[in-house]
């Protein structure tokens, strides 16, 4: 959601609050700001729109200052507007905020009898003059910051200026992702390291109720109580060239390209030939001895969600073990049945995710053992979880998530031998077998980029429909859905996944001339009913675009357009099918002239409700 950057030390904060909020605008923002104090006091600026009408105004005044804070929106309480945008100021106190303040109206009518003067419509502002009401209370700065973190109900990554103290920033994080950057004579603090790998990789993750102040010098914490405490400090492996396009138009098309890489990076240390058995490091401790368990819950939000979907069909196939996948925004408040039994898996590509960490901790305070599947190291899910298997996939810069989505399925994949086997329900001939076809997919992949320009004269083709229908059955049925996000979040063409079964249970009277529908065909168990399913909807006149096995002339003969992809086990084709899938969606939206990389309404990590 929003993006924060906080900066002090011995350069000028403006051109390096800048360049933090440009790596951030994969968060999803409305409305962009920065506040910089410098020997002639504070200068707060403030744009609706893009970073762009920010810099626009810069140009006619650009601030001096050592210490600074700066802020993309994304709208909460309040419309997109300047008076909205953050920072937001009352008195010496300047503040940014990520999150939301859930008993804002109690406190802002509580400050309005003390004779404050709200002037946004945010939750945020409130908070800066709950400060400064507890200076003019007589407490020091220190005492009123966490006093005040005690009235505040909800989430908030909170980076605070006071500008009798120019040297300082506070900072306080519960609910929404803070991390604190350490260099050579100078802080930050950011929603996220991208803000600041140019400068430094050494972070600090701070944990829920971490509360505290930054100098150039020196970082320092304490706990909900006021007690001090010790972060880690840690090195980020991740490193600046990662997280840019590198010649690619957008970072969407840079992130499909490098999934062949980054999947034999998941794998790595992971699978060996010959030796039949996968290697997942920390789930040891969970999965040890005998199965213990005796219900699985995957839980996760969008494309972890289909992710989990996937895990599913390949659990229960090869561990013979009962799945429930969840959305964890659901799972939350419906009150599941959970035990010292329970396994939970969350799947989250940022680890921030507000529902699936409060779902998670929900489930672990009943007793659950909890494995978390992350790509970002030390954030919040995978401090909270038992183990974490890691995708490494490294910084996903594109709202629309795509090589998050296919390292999940892999360890998903590696999950499930590693319980089939365990299990004793899949023998270790299987588990040689698979080890060598997922070990073949990064190549498979390459061979379905290089056949990428007809996918973009196919979407030439259909880029004007204005709906369109995905289906699938089994473990395709997934592929489906996150195939029609990828379109409706993008392009922002209506688009509708289904099971193929379920054609004829209501999503068939949507079908006449013309309607495309794009089928999940390869040639797997449920193959000959997929071809009456696409017989079907070609006899309503629909227009078939199919996935499909390459060399299946059958399928050829029955559709309109095929998209390739090469002969696999049942258990792969998810990681082959998804790259045709991103590429549809991805050339859809080129036509469409949509913003890929930041497509309306959304951002990259749901860190609210």
């Amino acid at each position: 959601m929003c993006g924060i950057v906080g900066y002090v030390g011995h350069r000028n904060s403006t051109e390096i609050l800048l360049d933090g909020l440009r790596r951030l605008e994969y968060r999803g923002y409305d409305s962009a700001g920065l506040a910089v104090l410098g020997g002639r006091g504070v200068t707060i600026v403030r744009a609706q729109g893009k970073l762009k009408a920010l810099e626009e105004k810069l140009k006619q005044h650009w601030p001096q200052g050592p210490l600074g804070i700066g802020h993309t929106r994304w709208a909460t309480h309040g419309r997109p507007s300047e008076t909205n945008a953050h920072p937001h100021q009352a008195g010496p106190i300047v503040l940014v905020h990520n999150g939301i303040i859930e008993n804002y109206q109690e406190l802002r009518h509580f400050l309005a009898k003390k004779g404050h003067t709200i002037k946004s419509e945010t939750d945020t502002e409130i908070v800066c003059h709950l400060i400064q009401q507890r200076l003019y209370d007589g407490l020091s700065m220190e005492q009123a910051f966490h006093h005040v973190l005690g009235e505040l109900r909800g989430s908030y990554a909170l980076v605070v200026m006071n500008t009798n103290e120019p040297g300082r920033l506070y900072v306080a994080r519960q609910g929404s992702p803070l991390v604190i950057g350490v260099g050579k004579g100078e802080s930050f603090a950011a929603s996220d390291v991208s803000a600041f790998l140019p400068y430094t990789r050494q972070a600090i993750f701070l944990e829920d109720n971490d509360w505290g102040m930054l100098s150039a010098s020196q970082a320092v914490f304490y706990d909900r109580k006021g007690n001090r405490v010790k972060r880690p400090l840690k090195k980020i492996v991740w490193n600046q060239t990662q997280a840019e396009k590198g010649g690619f138009k957008h970072f969407m098309l840079k992130e499909i390209c490098e999934q062949p890489r980054i999947l034999m990076d998941t794998l790595a240390n992971r699978t060996v030939e010959k030796q039949k058995r996968v290697f997942l490091e920390g789930v040891a401790k969970v999965l040890k001895g005998k199965f213990p368990y005796n219900k699985i819950y995957i839980i996760a939000c969008g494309t972890s969600y289909h992710a989990g979907l996937v895990g599913k069909y390949l659990i229960e196939e090869m561990a013979r073990l009962p799945v429930m996948v969840d959305q964890a925004s659901e799972f939350r408040y419906r009150r599941p049945i959970i035990d010292r039994r329970t396994l939970l898996i969350a799947i989250s590509q940022s680890g921030e995710t507000a529902d699936t960490l409060a779902a998670l901790k929900e489930a672990k305070s009943q007793g659950a053992k909890i494995i978390s599947i992350c790509n970002v190291i030390d954030a919040s899910i995978p401090r909270a979880s038992h183990a974490t298997l890691y995708t490494r996939a490294g910084p996903e810069i594109g709202v629309a998530s795509t090589k998050a989505f296919t390292t999940q399925v892999a360890v998903l994949i590696l999950l499930a031998l590693h319980l089939g086997r365990g299990q004793g329900k899949i023998s270790s001939g299987f588990v040689d077998e698979a080890i060598s076809a997922l070990l073949r997919v990064p190549s498979q992949m390459e061979w379905i980029l290089k056949r990428s320009k007809s996918i973009e004269a196919m979407a030439k083709k259909y880029a004007k429909r204005s709906s369109f229908l995905y289906f699938g059955r089994g473990v395709n049925f997934p592929i489906a859905l996150e195939g029609a996000l990828k379109l409706k979040e993008i392009s922002y063409i209506h688009a509708e996944g289904y099971s193929a079964g379920e054609m004829k249970h209501g999503p068939i009277a949507l079908i006449d001339k013309g309607m495309p529908v794009v089928v999940l065909a390869p040639q797997d168990k449920t193959y000959e009913k997929v071809l009456s399913n696409i017989a079907e909807v070609k006899a309503r006149g629909a227009s078939v675009i199919a996935v499909g096995t390459e060399g299946d002339r059958e399928l050829a003969r029955h559709v309109d357009d095929l998209l390739l992809i090469p002969p696999a086990p049942w258990y792969v084709t998810p990681l082959l099918e998804s790259i045709p899938m991103q590429l549809l969606a991805y050339h859809m939206a080129i036509c469409r002239g949509t913003d890929v990389d930041q497509p309306r309404n959304l951002a990259k990590s749901v860190t609210v409700e």
